[in-house]
């Protein structure tokens, strides 16, 4: 149902990357903030972290077009180009026209795609008034003020009196007590409470 609903509950902890199932968040994690790239291409040596982009690699050795449009003749190797060219060629319906050249994010609106660039520009142009910490997005200075000059600490722990600013820290530090440890290590049986945790295990 968060495919339609557009729920994303599982944060990542090292940059606030918000995913669907805890699957896509480990796949991120290992894609993003790690050196592990376990998919290799046998032609040329490309590696990935992630197998299906290795499947869709080994389609520019073979010429492979297995993707073809039901309106006209185009074809592809990448289904996402091919939702791409029937939106724009056939559907007459642009909800959705500002598009990334860098990673092909889409945005109803122009200043959604302006705000969505500088993830690969790196500008940072929210500044927090207090110290010189720097955000590239709006929501993300308003955390940081929260979390480091408010003083407020509105989460607690019912078992030990622990206070956060943070509701996801609440939630990391409720598996002290708990036991639970839902970061599993895809190459053994090795399991983490914390996210930062499963990452040094596997650059380890």
């Amino acid at each position: 149902m968060r495919k339609h609903t557009g729920e994303r509950p599982f944060l990542c902890e090292l940059c606030g990357y918000p995913a669907r199932q805890r699957s896509e968040l480990e796949t991120h994690v290992m894609a993003k903030h790690t050196d592990v790239k376990p998919f290799i291409c046998g032609e040329c040596g490309y590696r990935t972290a992630i197998r299906c982009n290795l499947y869709r690699h080994l389609k520019t050795h073979t010429g492979e077009k297995p993707y073809k449009c039901d309106q006209c003749d185009y074809c592809s190797a990448d289904k996402s180009k091919l939702d791409q060219h029937k939106m724009f060629k056939h559907s007459g319906d642009y909800k959705k026209p500002f598009v990334c050249g860098e990673c092909g994010y889409r945005a109803a609106l122009k200043h959604q795609l302006t705000n969505h660039m500088v993830t690969h520009t790196n500008e940072k142009p929210y500044k927090c008034d207090q110290c010189d910490y720097a955000a590239a997005r709006k929501d993300n200075l308003d955390r940081h003020v929260q979390i480091k000059h408010s003083g407020e600490k509105p989460y607690k722990c019912g078992e030990c009196g622990y206070e956060t600013a943070v509701k996801g820290s609440l939630t990391v530090h409720m598996r002290i007590h708990t036991g639970d440890k839902p970061f599993k290590c895809a190459q053994c049986n090795y399991s983490a409470s914390r996210q930062r945790d499963l990452i040094q295990h596997v650059r380890i």
